[in-house]
């Protein structure tokens, strides 16, 4: 699972949750993949991104990113790059996603993060 999918997934559709996001990421293997540079692409997505999960994920994985988006962000090659490696080269292999509100853990199997639902949960 790339770290961009992370940033768009949420426990919502479960009884009760109200926003289930951002779900807590737990990384138990990860790999990193070489992935051409595009610095138009991540200056289109960082308006669509919640930057505290991003942020938060990025730490994860060992990278550090500035506490806000820098307001010259489409010139500042180092943070894109920074950003274009934590969205678009690391893969969670194996892990899990747990609802903020919940608790319920989603496993991350082969890269898939399972999103469904049991019966009793919709």
């Amino acid at each position: 699972m790339k770290l961009l999918t992370y940033n768009f997934l949420t426990s919502k559709c479960i009884r009760g949750v109200k926003v289930g996001f951002p779900l807590k990421l737990k990384i138990v293997e990860k790999k990193e993949v070489s992935s051409d540079f595009n610095s138009e692409f991540i200056v289109r997505m960082i308006p669509r991104l919640d930057w505290g999960a991003i942020k938060l994920a990025a730490n994860h994985i060992g990278t550090e990113l500035p506490d806000t988006i820098p307001e010259d962000i489409s010139s500042d090659s180092e943070t894109l790059q920074k950003i274009h490696h934590v969205l678009m080269e690391v893969d969670i292999v194996e892990g899990s996603l747990e609802c903020p509100e919940t608790g319920r853990v989603f496993p991350i199997t082969d890269g898939i993060p399972n999103m469904l639902l049991n019966e009793d949960e919709v």
